[in-house]
């Protein structure tokens, strides 16, 4: 009827509990692929997933909090960003566990990649410095990307 409240599950807001930590997101992100888990969740909320929710009426989902950050951030934005300290194979066992398949192909390449990277050895860069003064060494060395690395002839 007119002047009705709508239901919560129309909220473009859905709150998650990851493993007891809390993300906030909206349904337009969370579906962004459509045969996803979260969109499925969130957004079919019907007797299909029989999703729990906590007492605040986040959906309760009971994974690795860590490894999640990267799946939702890959949503909202397109690009696959892991910090250096987390492991890429947790981020792929998340990616297949909430069925986002361009993430999975994604992160499958990077994991390659590295892999190639490792098993051909690392790249050697040397400098050959002649001469040169301390502090334009010093700036030289700011500079540079990691992987090079100075050796002493």
């Amino acid at each position: 009827p007119p002047g009705a409240t709508r239901p919560p599950a129309a909220s473009k807001w859905v709150r998650l509990n990851v493993g007891g930590t809390y993300f906030v997101s909206t349904r337009q992100t969370l579906c962004r692929e459509p045969k996803s888990f979260l969109c499925r969740l969130c957004c079919q909320d019907g007797p299909e997933l029989g999703s729990d929710k906590d007492e605040t009426g986040a959906y309760l989902i009971d994974r690795d909090p860590t490894y999640f950050g990267p799946i939702l951030n890959y949503l909202r934005h397109g690009k696959l960003i892991i910090n250096k300290e987390l492991a890429e194979e947790g981020v792929l066992e998340e990616a297949e566990f909430y069925n986002i398949a361009s993430l999975v192909r994604l992160v499958k390449e990077r994991i390659r990649d590295n892999e190639n990277r490792t098993s051909q050895g690392p790249v050697k860069h040397v400098y050959r410095v002649l001469q040169c003064q301390e502090e334009e060494l010093t700036q030289m060395v700011s500079t540079m990307s990691d992987g090079w690395k100075f050796e002493q002839v």
